[in-house]
């Protein structure tokens, strides 16, 4: 069993990613091809955004965005702990500083409640980061932002294809940035990402970003700098025929992610989906005590597990300094005890019934006999 099973979408996709490739392959416009301005209009078609411009990947699209704000030196930045530090990052690499604010014990998503409090005279936007699958609370946040003028970028790598309150992620704010990391639920076979906006001066400038700050050929910074970020075009070609089953995939996620819910409740805690949202399940996520020891369990009956994520950024080293005086007892919380299991399109029936039960048996031995006799999957 694998944790993310490409091969398994790879053979089920063969002949539309084939052909894409190959298709690439015969034009040999392998920078800037036909296939970036298709993806580009199916994304901004499938979000409802009147602009999508892809870039070379998803921190790289974090900090486009930073950038085509006006964001830099001297400017704060309010994001979560608890994600992976491409977020943190790009606001580093703009020269901006990251504050943290705690997350939904619920959700693992950025806690609105918590937000106010944070804004310094410095701040100039936020970045909410999706996890697991769905999104933040956006309303809440675009509310806040809108009273105190700051930019709303939405890191909606994790949860493309949700949606919220009827809205598709990625254009739930500003500016929405995503990944085609591989491992995602729309994914290529090395980096990608993309911005999407409403705002045509914002569009406009980054895409003059991406490639190197020109707004023409050969007239490089004489407007912005930037840095060259193209996503290539045989990547573009692979999104493109992913996007043939994307919807068809996510139902499936969605069935799996269900049976799972069935069999472990109420006997193991569940990062749940808020209401009015929908998730993609990028990772079906668990909270479990002894957590190295019920790894150990799953290992030996042949389960791959991952930990998203077991250090807060602002704990890690490269970053505390940055978050002197950064109380978050939540995202505290949660990287001591969640803990993602295989979920994917593809993941077979009596698979998803072996994880849940071995699971089961590793945490509460006592409660499998009550669900053995659940019929998973249909």
């Amino acid at each position: 069993m694998k944790f993310t099973d490409l091969q398994s979408q790879y053979n089920a996709l063969r002949s539309l990613i084939n052909g894409r490739i190959q298709t690439v392959l015969d034009h040999g416009q392998y920078v800037m091809g036909p296939e970036v301005a298709e993806l580009e209009q199916r994304l901004a078609s499938y979000t409802g955004a009147r602009h999508c411009i892809t870039v070379s990947s998803g921190t790289t699209a974090l900090a486009i965005a930073m950038m085509a704000v006006g964001i830099g030196p001297g400017d704060d930045v309010i994001t979560s702990p608890f994600a992976g530090i491409a977020t943190t990052e790009a606001i580093l690499l703009v020269g901006a500083r990251p504050v943290f604010t705690d997350i939904e014990r619920a959700t693992c998503t950025l806690d609105p409640g918590l937000i106010e409090p944070a804004i310094t005279p410095a701040a100039r936007a936020i970045i909410p980061v999706s996890l697991y699958g769905q999104p933040s609370d956006m309303d809440a946040i675009n509310s806040i932002a809108a009273r105190h003028g700051l930019a709303v970028i939405e890191n909606g790598a994790q949860s493309f294809g949700a949606t919220y309150h009827g809205r598709q992620s990625g254009n739930l704010a500003l500016i929405g940035c995503t990944s085609f990391s591989p491992s995602h639920p729309l994914g290529c076979y090395g980096d990608g990402g993309a911005l999407l906006t409403n705002d045509d001066a914002l569009a406009s400038a980054m895409r003059d970003i991406r490639m190197h700050g020109r707004a023409r050929r050969h007239a490089h910074g004489r407007v912005r700098l930037g840095p060259g970020a193209r996503m290539d075009t045989l990547q573009c070609a692979i999104v493109l025929a992913k996007l043939e089953r994307f919807d068809q995939e996510n139902k499936q996620r969605r069935l799996v992610a269900a049976a799972y819910d069935e069999m472990l409740q109420p006997h193991v805690p569940l990062i749940g989906c808020r209401s009015g949202r929908t998730s993609v399940h990028a990772q079906y996520t668990v909270l479990v005590e002894d957590r190295e020891r019920v790894r150990a369990v799953l290992a030996q009956a042949g389960i791959p597990t991952v930990v998203h994520y077991p250090v807060p950024v602002h704990r890690h080293p490269a970053y505390a300094p940055l978050a002197a005086g950064a109380s978050c007892p939540v995202s505290d919380a949660m990287a001591a005890s969640v803990l993602s299991l295989p979920i994917g399109p593809y993941l077979a029936a009596s698979d998803a019934r072996h994880v849940a039960l071995s699971l089961l048996n590793a945490s509460r031995p006592r409660q499998v006999r009550s669900v053995e006799s659940v019929e998973l999957l249909g």
